[in-house]
């Protein structure tokens, strides 16, 4: 059978996020992740860090998010995959191998830019390529949506998934000054089938116009980005787990000290 097409240039990757100089989108992200951690009722004493930026809980283990991940031993009780699910070639499969990571009941965590993400930029770029060169190239990596994202988690088989997102709006004085800070995070196009030459400045010109007509608000356009959490846990024999459906022992109704009205046919 035949591998099915890289999402991602892994090269041109590493080389956007070895030139980035801002940590906006980043510090956005830990922040909710430590938030969303430190509402769990535990002391994590073994963590493991997934992806470009490993200095996000002390102490933590670091590994690169290459499509296979090189996991020494299977005893985490924590795995945080960091702000890279976006731009995997095969998200679920990295769920899969975090998963093998994790000891019986550790805790899978991950953060990525979601579907929403840039959705102004897409459109406009799409619009002004489309008039000024006749045709379309892959310009803004296909972010998953939270509900697909989140179905991965049961496919990886994780207990107790949660799947839940933020959208921060952020705005720019043009598309140029967007594009530019797309280029100091580290998120600008990394994608394999990606132009390989040099795009006509009018294409830009254009998406500027487009961008500023249709996404602005009091002179400044908008930019959206979206980020999505996903949680769950190994499954392990300590865990709750849901009762089988007429195993009930008492009625709703008496627990509520109210009246059953039995609908009728």
């Amino acid at each position: 059978m035949q591998a099915p097409p890289l999402l991602t240039d892994r090269s041109a990757l590493i080389r956007n996020r070895l030139r980035a100089s801002d940590t906006f989108l980043r510090d956005i992200a830990q922040e909710e992740c430590l938030d969303r951690l430190s509402l769990v009722n535990r002391e994590f004493t073994k963590p493991l860090i997934i992806g470009p930026i490993a200095d996000i809980l002390t102490g933590a283990e670091h590994i690169d998010d290459t499509d296979t991940l090189a996991i020494s031993n299977a005893d985490y009780d924590l795995v945080l995959h960091f702000m890279s699910l976006h731009w995997a070639n095969d998200p679920v499969g990295q769920i899969i191998q975090s998963t093998r990571a994790l000891r019986p009941d550790g805790l899978f965590q991950a953060v990525c830019l979601g579907g929403q993400t840039l959705n102004e930029l897409r459109t406009s770029l799409a619009q002004a390529e489309s008039e000024v060169a006749g045709g379309l190239s892959p310009r803004i990596a296909p972010m998953g949506e939270i509900r697909d994202l989140g179905a991965l988690l049961q496919r990886a088989g994780l207990a107790l998934p949660v799947a839940d997102s933020i959208t921060v709006r952020t705005s720019y004085d043009s598309a140029f000054h967007l594009m530019r800070d797309l280029r100091r995070f580290g998120e600008t196009n990394a994608l394999n089938d990606r132009l390989k030459r040099p795009t006509r400045r009018a294409v830009f010109d254009r998406c500027a116009e487009i961008y500023a007509t249709n996404f602005a608000e009091d002179g400044k356009i908008i930019a959206t980005y979206e980020f999505i959490f996903l949680s769950g846990w190994a499954p392990s024999a300590d865990q709750p787990k849901p009762l089988r459906p007429g195993s009930a022992t008492a009625r709703l109704a008496d627990a509520l000290k109210t009246t059953e009205n039995p609908l009728g046919d």
